[in-house]
């Protein structure tokens, strides 16, 4: 696809000077424009003009904490945190090779339920080779897959997984199970694990139940996380596959965390201030709530559907920052696009929920 140059201007002239951006693959008509990823250099617009396919406005070259205008979207970059970039490491979840039916909730027939062509590529195969490809590209310290790698936890859909990402990362993938990956008494891909990396760690648990949709943390586990938060002189993001329960009903059917362990992990986080944030997938959403003592609990999105997307973290000496990417290559573009109409008949938005506010997909972490 040919490039184009292009001028993006900041807001306030006067604080820095044109920025040089990319635009790829625009065309003439009156287009819908999203704004799906701000970063302290970046910003990626998604450009939908009519009937015709999405095309992608990727701007470089910007300046931190700063203004911009572009095709009439006002943003501000992420404040880039003080020091010496130390790491950057990515994340995707929810990327269930195998999976042949998008919108599908049990045998409810409602939907709309959506697959490809018999003839066509399985679309998990399409969004996540996209979803490896970028990883590839932004040349990461570690790869984290935060569950749910495959549909029914059926060996060749394992074997598809660590065919595309098993073979492109090597000793820098970390994987924990979904609930999806531990049905029929499956017992692969499970245990706790801490990642030791340059300016930061990461506590990546297992919070599946066999068999069940929903998750826990185990006694053993959280005595396991504290002894480490204790123990670590860098900042410590804990990953799961599960959300956390915060507020509303207390129901111990919860679809994420129960309420029980979710307050348990509150309480190692309030005692251990290494500890920024908790990250998890599960819900094919992002979406940021604060625990009880301030500290952001985060949900990713899927690569499998709409928008498709995986997380980078950049561990700055001062902080860090997650600014999450859609995955933008024309064949994961058209599926995703595809995507937005899932679970309408439900009365569902799912762009508003799946995509969620741009706060809740770029933002800064700060250190306690």
């Amino acid at each position: 696809m040919a490039l184009q140059r292009s001028l993006v201007e900041p807001a306030h002239p006067a604080a820095a000077g044109p920025s040089l951006g990319v635009r790829r693959g625009v065309t003439g008509s009156v287009p819908t424009v999203e704004l799906t990823t701000v970063g302290d250099d970046t910003a990626t617009f998604h450009v939908r003009e009519g009937d015709g396919p999405v095309t992608v406005d990727e701007l470089t070259g910007l300046l931190p904490d700063t203004g911009y205008d572009h095709r009439g979207v006002t943003f501000r970059t992420l404040p880039r945190p003080a020091g010496r970039l130390r790491t950057r490491l990515g994340t995707v979840n929810d990327v269930h090779f195998g999976e042949t039916e998008a919108g599908r909730i049990d045998d409810n027939p409602g939907g709309p339920i959506l697959r490809v062509s018999p003839d066509a590529e399985p679309y998990p195969e399409t969004m996540n080779r996209a979803a490896v490809s970028e990883l590839a590209a932004a040349d990461l310290t570690a790869v984290i897959v935060k569950g749910d790698l495959t549909t029914s936890a059926q060996p060749e859909e394992f074997a598809a997984f660590d065919a595309a990402y098993g073979a492109s990362f090597g000793d820098r993938l970390h994987v924990v199970r979904g609930n999806h990956d531990a049905v029929e008494g499956r017992t692969g891909r499970g245990g706790d694990e801490w990642i030791e990396l340059d300016g930061v760690a990461v506590a990546l648990l297992d919070t599946v139940i066999p068999d069940a949709a929903s998750g826990t943390l185990r006694p053993e586990q959280l005595d396991w996380l504290d002894a480490h938060a204790a123990a670590s002189t860098v900042p410590v993001l804990v990953m799961g596959h599960h959300q956390q329960w915060i507020g509303g009903a207390r129901d111990p059917g919860y679809f994420g965390l129960d309420p029980d362990a979710s307050e348990a992990l509150t309480a190692v986080v309030t005692r251990r201030p290494a500890i920024v944030a908790y990250t998890a997938g599960h819900t094919h959403r992002h979406r940021v709530r604060p625990m009880s003592n301030g500290v952001p609990s985060i949900e990713v999105g899927c690569v499998k559907d709409f928008p498709g997307t995986w997380a980078e973290y950049r561990a700055y000496d001062g902080g860090i920052l997650q600014i999450v990417h859609r995955l933008s290559a024309p064949e994961a573009l058209r599926w995703s696009e595809s995507c937005r109409v899932l679970y309408s008949d439900f009365g569902l938005d799912y762009v508003s929920y799946a995509l969620g506010r741009l706060e809740d997909r770029c933002l800064a972490i700060p250190l306690r």
